[in-house]
Protein backbone atom coordinates (compact mmCIF):
# COMPACT_ATOMS: atom_id res chain seq x y z
CA UNK A 1 0.00 0.00 0.00
CA UNK A 2 1.30 3.45 -0.93
CA UNK A 3 1.58 6.29 1.56
CA UNK A 4 -1.72 7.95 0.59
CA UNK A 5 -3.95 4.95 -0.18
CA UNK A 6 -6.65 4.65 2.44
CA UNK A 7 -5.56 7.81 4.27
CA UNK A 8 -6.93 10.55 2.02
CA UNK A 9 -10.45 11.26 0.75
CA UNK A 10 -12.51 13.45 -1.53
CA UNK A 11 -14.64 15.55 0.81
CA UNK A 12 -16.47 17.82 -1.62
CA UNK A 13 -17.52 18.10 -5.26
CA UNK A 14 -18.86 21.03 -7.25
CA UNK A 15 -19.72 21.87 -10.81
CA UNK A 16 -21.30 24.50 -13.02
CA UNK A 17 -24.02 23.82 -15.53
CA UNK A 18 -22.78 22.19 -18.75
CA UNK A 19 -23.49 24.10 -21.94
CA UNK A 20 -22.32 24.96 -25.42
CA UNK A 21 -21.85 28.65 -24.60
CA UNK A 22 -21.37 29.52 -20.94
CA UNK A 23 -21.42 33.27 -21.53
CA UNK A 24 -18.69 33.87 -18.96
CA UNK A 25 -14.96 33.52 -18.53
CA UNK A 26 -13.18 30.29 -17.74
CA UNK A 27 -11.90 31.92 -14.53
CA UNK A 28 -15.43 32.56 -13.37
CA UNK A 29 -16.40 28.99 -14.20
CA UNK A 30 -13.45 27.73 -12.16
CA UNK A 31 -14.33 29.94 -9.20
CA UNK A 32 -17.97 28.84 -9.27
CA UNK A 33 -17.05 25.15 -9.30
CA UNK A 34 -14.47 25.54 -6.53
CA UNK A 35 -16.88 27.47 -4.32
CA UNK A 36 -19.55 24.83 -4.90
CA UNK A 37 -17.11 22.05 -3.95
CA UNK A 38 -16.07 23.88 -0.78
CA UNK A 39 -19.71 24.43 0.17
CA UNK A 40 -20.42 20.75 -0.43
CA UNK A 41 -17.61 19.86 1.96
CA UNK A 42 -18.52 22.52 4.51
CA UNK A 43 -15.21 24.34 4.12
CA UNK A 44 -14.27 27.96 3.48
CA UNK A 45 -11.87 29.47 0.93
CA UNK A 46 -9.45 30.25 3.75
CA UNK A 47 -9.12 26.49 4.37
CA UNK A 48 -7.61 25.87 0.91
CA UNK A 49 -3.81 25.71 0.91
CA UNK A 50 -3.23 23.65 -2.22
CA UNK A 51 -4.44 23.41 -5.81
CA UNK A 52 -3.94 20.92 -8.63
CA UNK A 53 -5.10 21.19 -12.23
CA UNK A 54 -4.27 20.35 -15.84
CA UNK A 55 -1.35 21.83 -17.73
CA UNK A 56 -3.95 22.76 -20.35
CA UNK A 57 -6.14 24.75 -17.93
CA UNK A 58 -6.09 28.49 -18.65
CA UNK A 59 -6.71 29.53 -15.04
CA UNK A 60 -3.59 30.12 -12.91
CA UNK A 61 -3.89 28.77 -9.40
CA UNK A 62 -3.14 32.16 -7.86
CA UNK A 63 -5.95 33.75 -9.87
CA UNK A 64 -8.43 31.07 -8.82
CA UNK A 65 -7.36 31.45 -5.20
CA UNK A 66 -7.77 35.22 -5.46
CA UNK A 67 -11.17 34.86 -7.16
CA UNK A 68 -12.55 32.71 -4.34
CA UNK A 69 -11.11 34.94 -1.62
CA UNK A 70 -8.57 32.39 -0.45
CA UNK A 71 -5.28 32.95 1.34
CA UNK A 72 -1.81 31.46 1.09
CA UNK A 73 -1.05 28.44 -1.09
CA UNK A 74 1.55 25.91 0.08
CA UNK A 75 1.14 23.50 -2.82
CA UNK A 76 0.29 23.84 -6.51
CA UNK A 77 0.71 21.26 -9.24
CA UNK A 78 -0.18 20.81 -12.91
CA UNK A 79 -0.36 17.57 -14.87
CA UNK A 80 0.34 17.28 -18.58
CA UNK A 81 -1.21 15.12 -21.35
CA UNK A 82 -4.70 16.53 -21.72
CA UNK A 83 -7.47 14.27 -20.47
CA UNK A 84 -4.91 11.83 -19.15
CA UNK A 85 -4.39 14.28 -16.29
CA UNK A 86 -7.88 13.97 -14.79
CA UNK A 87 -7.29 11.38 -12.07
CA UNK A 88 -3.65 12.42 -11.72
CA UNK A 89 -4.71 15.78 -10.29
CA UNK A 90 -6.38 13.89 -7.45
CA UNK A 91 -3.30 11.71 -7.07
CA UNK A 92 -1.11 14.81 -6.78
CA UNK A 93 -3.47 16.24 -4.18
CA UNK A 94 -3.50 12.98 -2.22
CA UNK A 95 0.29 12.82 -2.21
CA UNK A 96 0.50 16.38 -0.92
CA UNK A 97 -2.02 15.78 1.86
CA UNK A 98 -0.44 12.47 2.90
CA UNK A 99 3.00 14.09 3.00
CA UNK A 100 1.77 16.96 5.14
CA UNK A 101 2.63 19.51 2.47
CA UNK A 102 -0.97 20.76 2.34
CA UNK A 103 -4.17 20.19 4.30
CA UNK A 104 -6.92 20.96 1.80
CA UNK A 105 -6.21 20.69 -1.93
CA UNK A 106 -8.72 21.66 -4.59
CA UNK A 107 -8.50 19.98 -8.02
CA UNK A 108 -10.28 21.87 -10.79
CA UNK A 109 -10.83 22.00 -14.54
CA UNK A 110 -12.66 24.86 -16.25
CA UNK A 111 -13.07 25.22 -19.98
CA UNK A 112 -15.07 26.99 -22.67
CA UNK A 113 -14.17 24.16 -25.00
CA UNK A 114 -17.20 24.55 -27.24
CA UNK A 115 -17.48 28.32 -27.41
CA UNK A 116 -13.77 29.16 -27.43
CA UNK A 117 -11.14 26.45 -28.01
CA UNK A 118 -12.65 23.54 -30.01
CA UNK A 119 -10.08 20.83 -29.22
CA UNK A 120 -11.71 18.57 -31.80
CA UNK A 121 -10.58 20.84 -34.60
CA UNK A 122 -7.13 19.29 -34.35
CA UNK A 123 -3.74 20.67 -35.36
CA UNK A 124 -4.45 22.17 -38.77
CA UNK A 125 -3.95 25.90 -38.94
CA UNK A 126 -1.33 25.87 -36.21
CA UNK A 127 1.96 27.52 -37.03
CA UNK A 128 4.80 24.99 -37.47
CA UNK A 129 6.95 24.86 -34.35
CA UNK A 130 10.18 22.96 -33.96
CA UNK A 131 9.49 21.55 -30.51
CA UNK A 132 9.91 18.04 -29.21
CA UNK A 133 6.30 18.01 -28.08
CA UNK A 134 4.83 18.75 -31.50
CA UNK A 135 7.43 17.09 -33.74
CA UNK A 136 5.71 13.68 -33.87
CA UNK A 137 2.70 15.19 -35.65
CA UNK A 138 5.03 15.80 -38.57
CA UNK A 139 4.89 12.08 -39.30
CA UNK A 140 1.08 12.07 -39.58
CA UNK A 141 -0.26 15.50 -40.53
CA UNK A 142 1.02 15.34 -44.14
CA UNK A 143 -1.11 12.24 -44.63
CA UNK A 144 -4.30 13.86 -43.34
CA UNK A 145 -4.23 12.72 -39.72
CA UNK A 146 -5.04 16.13 -38.31
CA UNK A 147 -7.77 15.65 -35.70
CA UNK A 148 -8.28 13.53 -32.56
CA UNK A 149 -10.92 11.53 -34.42
CA UNK A 150 -8.46 10.68 -37.20
CA UNK A 151 -5.78 9.62 -34.71
CA UNK A 152 -8.16 7.34 -32.81
CA UNK A 153 -9.65 5.95 -36.03
CA UNK A 154 -6.31 4.32 -36.88
CA UNK A 155 -6.31 2.38 -33.63
CA UNK A 156 -10.04 1.65 -33.81
CA UNK A 157 -9.67 0.12 -37.29
CA UNK A 158 -6.91 -2.13 -36.02
CA UNK A 159 -9.07 -3.18 -33.06
CA UNK A 160 -11.87 -4.19 -35.43
CA UNK A 161 -9.41 -6.17 -37.54
CA UNK A 162 -7.77 -7.96 -34.62
CA UNK A 163 -10.88 -9.01 -32.71
CA UNK A 164 -13.70 -9.25 -35.21
CA UNK A 165 -15.66 -6.46 -33.57
CA UNK A 166 -18.04 -4.26 -35.55
CA UNK A 167 -19.03 -0.62 -35.45
CA UNK A 168 -22.27 -1.76 -33.80
CA UNK A 169 -20.15 -2.77 -30.80
CA UNK A 170 -18.87 0.79 -30.63
CA UNK A 171 -22.48 1.92 -30.91
CA UNK A 172 -23.55 -0.07 -27.88
CA UNK A 173 -21.23 2.07 -25.75
CA UNK A 174 -22.82 5.25 -27.11
CA UNK A 175 -26.32 3.90 -26.55
CA UNK A 176 -25.58 2.99 -22.92
CA UNK A 177 -24.04 6.38 -22.11
CA UNK A 178 -26.84 8.31 -23.77
CA UNK A 179 -29.44 6.19 -21.98
CA UNK A 180 -27.88 7.10 -18.65
CA UNK A 181 -27.61 10.77 -19.65
CA UNK A 182 -31.28 10.81 -20.56
CA UNK A 183 -32.27 10.46 -16.89
CA UNK A 184 -29.62 12.87 -15.55
CA UNK A 185 -30.93 16.45 -15.36
CA UNK A 186 -27.37 17.83 -15.36
CA UNK A 187 -26.54 16.13 -18.67
CA UNK A 188 -26.56 18.03 -21.95
CA UNK A 189 -28.41 15.11 -23.52
CA UNK A 190 -30.95 14.82 -20.70
CA UNK A 191 -34.14 13.37 -22.14
CA UNK A 192 -32.47 12.44 -25.41
CA UNK A 193 -31.54 8.74 -25.53
CA UNK A 194 -30.47 7.10 -28.78
CA UNK A 195 -30.90 3.66 -30.30
CA UNK A 196 -28.35 1.47 -32.02
CA UNK A 197 -30.11 2.35 -35.27
CA UNK A 198 -29.54 6.04 -34.55
CA UNK A 199 -25.88 5.34 -34.05
CA UNK A 200 -25.52 3.41 -37.26
CA UNK A 201 -27.34 6.12 -39.20
CA UNK A 202 -25.12 8.94 -37.89
CA UNK A 203 -22.64 10.31 -40.38
CA UNK A 204 -19.07 9.19 -40.72
CA UNK A 205 -16.44 11.43 -39.14
CA UNK A 206 -13.37 9.31 -39.91
CA UNK A 207 -14.03 5.65 -40.64
CA UNK A 208 -14.71 3.60 -38.56
CA UNK A 209 -15.88 6.43 -36.28
CA UNK A 210 -19.34 7.90 -36.69
CA UNK A 211 -20.60 11.15 -35.20
CA UNK A 212 -22.13 9.31 -32.23
CA UNK A 213 -18.80 7.64 -31.44
CA UNK A 214 -17.30 11.04 -30.62
CA UNK A 215 -17.77 12.90 -27.35
CA UNK A 216 -19.15 16.38 -27.03
CA UNK A 217 -17.43 19.74 -26.92
CA UNK A 218 -18.61 21.45 -23.74
CA UNK A 219 -18.37 24.59 -21.63
CA UNK A 220 -18.27 24.12 -17.87
CA UNK A 221 -16.18 23.42 -14.80
CA UNK A 222 -15.81 20.78 -12.10
CA UNK A 223 -13.85 20.85 -8.83
CA UNK A 224 -13.16 18.34 -6.06
CA UNK A 225 -11.79 18.88 -2.56
CA UNK A 226 -9.14 16.48 -1.24
CA UNK A 227 -8.17 16.26 2.43
CA UNK A 228 -7.19 13.68 5.02
CA UNK A 229 -9.70 10.94 5.77
CA UNK A 230 -9.62 11.94 9.43
CA UNK A 231 -10.63 15.50 8.61
CA UNK A 232 -13.13 14.44 5.96
CA UNK A 233 -15.02 12.35 8.50
CA UNK A 234 -15.83 15.53 10.42
CA UNK A 235 -17.12 17.44 7.40
CA UNK A 236 -20.54 17.80 5.81
CA UNK A 237 -20.63 14.86 3.39
CA UNK A 238 -19.62 11.19 3.62
CA UNK A 239 -16.01 10.94 2.41
CA UNK A 240 -15.08 9.11 -0.76
CA UNK A 241 -11.97 7.22 0.30
CA UNK A 242 -9.10 7.21 -2.20
CA UNK A 243 -8.27 3.52 -2.20
CA UNK A 244 -5.78 3.80 -5.06
CA UNK A 245 -4.47 6.28 -7.61
CA UNK A 246 -1.92 5.80 -10.38
CA UNK A 247 -0.41 7.26 -13.52
CA UNK A 248 1.01 5.37 -16.48
CA UNK A 249 2.90 5.90 -19.72
CA UNK A 250 3.79 2.83 -21.75
CA UNK A 251 6.92 2.02 -23.68
CA UNK A 252 7.07 3.94 -26.96
CA UNK A 253 4.10 6.10 -25.92
CA UNK A 254 3.07 9.03 -28.07
CA UNK A 255 0.29 11.60 -27.76
CA UNK A 256 -2.69 9.93 -29.47
CA UNK A 257 -0.51 8.41 -32.20
CA UNK A 258 1.22 5.36 -30.71
CA UNK A 259 1.36 3.51 -34.00
CA UNK A 260 4.82 2.00 -33.71
CA UNK A 261 4.46 -0.23 -30.69
CA UNK A 262 3.83 -3.93 -31.00
CA UNK A 263 0.03 -3.83 -30.63
CA UNK A 264 -1.68 -0.80 -32.10
CA UNK A 265 -5.17 -1.79 -30.95
CA UNK A 266 -4.20 -2.19 -27.29
CA UNK A 267 -3.84 0.32 -24.43
CA UNK A 268 -0.77 -0.85 -22.46
CA UNK A 269 -0.66 2.39 -20.47
CA UNK A 270 -4.08 1.53 -19.03
CA UNK A 271 -2.96 -1.99 -18.23
CA UNK A 272 0.00 -0.48 -16.35
CA UNK A 273 -2.36 1.77 -14.38
CA UNK A 274 -4.67 -1.17 -13.64
CA UNK A 275 -1.83 -3.22 -12.18
CA UNK A 276 -0.88 -0.37 -9.88
CA UNK A 277 -4.44 0.26 -8.72
CA UNK A 278 -5.09 -3.37 -7.91
CA UNK A 279 -1.76 -3.69 -6.10
CA UNK A 280 -2.37 -0.56 -4.00
CA UNK A 281 -5.96 -1.39 -3.10
CA UNK A 282 -5.79 -5.17 -2.81
CA UNK A 283 -8.90 -5.27 -5.02
CA UNK A 284 -9.58 -6.77 -8.43
CA UNK A 285 -12.13 -6.24 -11.19
CA UNK A 286 -14.72 -8.47 -9.50
CA UNK A 287 -14.84 -6.15 -6.48
CA UNK A 288 -15.78 -3.03 -8.47
CA UNK A 289 -19.52 -2.48 -8.72
CA UNK A 290 -19.47 0.34 -11.26
CA UNK A 291 -16.96 2.30 -13.31
CA UNK A 292 -16.53 5.67 -14.96
CA UNK A 293 -14.67 4.85 -18.16
CA UNK A 294 -13.18 7.76 -20.11
CA UNK A 295 -15.29 7.89 -23.24
CA UNK A 296 -13.95 10.58 -25.54
CA UNK A 297 -14.28 7.94 -28.30
CA UNK A 298 -16.26 4.72 -27.99
CA UNK A 299 -13.57 2.25 -29.23
CA UNK A 300 -11.27 3.09 -26.34
CA UNK A 301 -14.01 2.15 -23.87
CA UNK A 302 -13.84 -1.44 -25.15
CA UNK A 303 -10.05 -1.54 -24.85
CA UNK A 304 -10.22 -0.16 -21.31
CA UNK A 305 -12.70 -2.80 -20.18
CA UNK A 306 -10.15 -5.38 -21.30
CA UNK A 307 -7.16 -3.58 -19.75
CA UNK A 308 -8.82 -3.59 -16.33
CA UNK A 309 -9.78 -7.25 -16.51
CA UNK A 310 -13.54 -6.95 -16.74
CA UNK A 311 -13.23 -9.25 -19.75
CA UNK A 312 -10.42 -10.88 -21.72
CA UNK A 313 -8.53 -9.40 -24.67
CA UNK A 314 -10.86 -9.06 -27.62
CA UNK A 315 -13.91 -10.00 -25.51
CA UNK A 316 -15.29 -6.53 -24.79
CA UNK A 317 -17.51 -6.78 -27.87
CA UNK A 318 -19.26 -9.75 -26.26
CA UNK A 319 -19.31 -8.08 -22.85
CA UNK A 320 -21.23 -5.04 -24.11
CA UNK A 321 -23.60 -7.01 -26.33
CA UNK A 322 -25.55 -8.44 -23.39
CA UNK A 323 -26.16 -5.11 -21.65
CA UNK A 324 -23.43 -5.54 -19.05
CA UNK A 325 -22.51 -1.85 -19.12
CA UNK A 326 -26.04 -0.56 -18.60
CA UNK A 327 -27.93 -0.06 -15.34
CA UNK A 328 -28.79 -3.48 -14.01
CA UNK A 329 -25.89 -5.08 -15.85
CA UNK A 330 -22.74 -6.67 -14.50
CA UNK A 331 -20.78 -3.40 -14.66
CA UNK A 332 -22.83 -0.25 -15.23
CA UNK A 333 -20.53 2.42 -16.63
CA UNK A 334 -20.82 6.18 -16.90
CA UNK A 335 -24.04 6.38 -14.95
CA UNK A 336 -24.03 10.17 -15.40
CA UNK A 337 -23.90 9.78 -19.17
CA UNK A 338 -20.17 10.15 -19.55
CA UNK A 339 -18.53 12.57 -21.92
CA UNK A 340 -20.73 11.22 -24.69
CA UNK A 341 -23.90 12.15 -22.83
CA UNK A 342 -23.31 14.50 -19.89
CA UNK A 343 -20.39 16.78 -20.80
CA UNK A 344 -16.76 16.76 -21.82
CA UNK A 345 -14.88 18.39 -18.96
CA UNK A 346 -11.72 16.39 -19.57
CA UNK A 347 -12.97 13.60 -17.28
CA UNK A 348 -13.39 15.65 -14.11
CA UNK A 349 -17.17 15.26 -14.19
CA UNK A 350 -16.57 11.51 -14.09
CA UNK A 351 -14.70 11.85 -10.80
CA UNK A 352 -17.64 13.80 -9.38
CA UNK A 353 -20.00 11.03 -10.47
CA UNK A 354 -17.82 8.41 -8.80
CA UNK A 355 -18.05 10.36 -5.55
CA UNK A 356 -21.84 10.46 -5.86
CA UNK A 357 -21.91 6.69 -6.41
CA UNK A 358 -19.83 6.14 -3.28
CA UNK A 359 -22.11 8.45 -1.30
CA UNK A 360 -25.23 6.76 -2.65
CA UNK A 361 -26.57 10.02 -4.07
CA UNK A 362 -26.22 9.52 -7.85
CA UNK A 363 -29.25 10.06 -10.06
CA UNK A 364 -28.67 6.63 -11.55
CA UNK A 365 -27.48 4.98 -8.35
CA UNK A 366 -26.04 1.47 -8.57
CA UNK A 367 -27.07 -0.81 -5.72
CA UNK A 368 -24.50 -1.88 -3.15
CA UNK A 369 -21.60 0.30 -4.32
CA UNK A 370 -18.46 -0.22 -2.27
CA UNK A 371 -15.79 0.65 -4.84
CA UNK A 372 -15.79 2.67 -8.07
CA UNK A 373 -13.16 2.78 -10.81
CA UNK A 374 -12.51 6.08 -12.60
CA UNK A 375 -10.23 6.28 -15.64
CA UNK A 376 -8.71 9.27 -17.41
CA UNK A 377 -7.84 9.99 -21.05
CA UNK A 378 -6.80 7.21 -23.40
CA UNK A 379 -4.32 7.23 -26.25
CA UNK A 380 -2.14 9.43 -24.03
CA UNK A 381 -0.13 8.99 -20.81
CA UNK A 382 -2.95 8.53 -18.35
CA UNK A 383 -4.20 7.99 -14.81
CA UNK A 384 -7.01 6.36 -12.82
CA UNK A 385 -8.54 6.08 -9.36
CA UNK A 386 -10.41 3.63 -7.20
CA UNK A 387 -12.74 5.36 -4.76
CA UNK A 388 -14.52 3.55 -1.96
CA UNK A 389 -16.80 3.89 1.00
CA UNK A 390 -15.21 4.77 4.33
Amino acid sequence: MTGFAGRVAIAGIGQTEFSKDSGRSELRLAAEAVMAALADAGLEPRDVDGMATFAMDNNPEIEVQRAIGGGELRFFSRVHYGGGAACATVMQAALAVAAGVANVVVCYRAMNERSMQRFGAGVQGQAPRATTESAHFGWYAPFGLLTPASWVAMQAQRYLHDYGATTEDFGRVAVACRRHAATNPAAWFHGRPITLEDHQASRWIVRPLRLLDCCQESDGAVAVVVTSLERARDLRRPPALIRAAAQGASQDQQMMTSYYRSDIGDLPEMALVARQLYEQSGLDAKQLQTAVIYDHFTPFVLAQLEAFGFCGRGEAKDFVRDGAIELGGALPINTHGGQLGEAYIHGMNGIAEAVRQVRGSAVNQVDGVEHVLVTAGTGVPTSALILGRD
